[in-house]
């Protein structure tokens, strides 16, 4: 019998995503405080989303601080193969719907377990 250990990250008394490491764990949950705190930023924009798509724009934010902060620090999009590194680098999962508002819910970052 093998043990393993998983750690998983739970908002609102929801599991979001399970970890084989503390360091991922703490970093995706790190990520999910950074896109709430945008989602709160962007209610206060002056343009009018449709609902569900600040918290879609938010998270996709989180994903990408790093190239939004290369962009806001120098004023100029980070060279091509950097970008394209980092998308190849992440894996997601299929996007699916919210049910009533037919708006696409941002994929998550899937981390598999060792």
């Amino acid at each position: 019998m093998a043990v393993e250990i998983k750690y998983v990250v739970v908002r609102e008394g929801q599991e979001k995503m399970s970890f084989a490491s503390k360091k991922d764990a703490d970093a995706y949950d790190k990520m999910l405080d950074l896109a709430e705190v945008l989602s709160d930023w962007l209610t206060q924009s002056p343009i009018a989303l449709e609902e569900g798509q600040n918290d879609v724009l938010a998270m996709w934010m989180a994903e990408n601080k790093d190239v939004l902060s290369t962009v806001l620090k120098s004023g100029k999009l980070p060279e091509q193969g950097t970008v394209m590194a980092a998308d190849e680098a992440s894996e997601t999962i299929s996007e699916e719907e919210v049910s009533d508002d037919k708006v696409a819910e941002h994929p998550r970052k899937r981390t598999k377990a060792a």
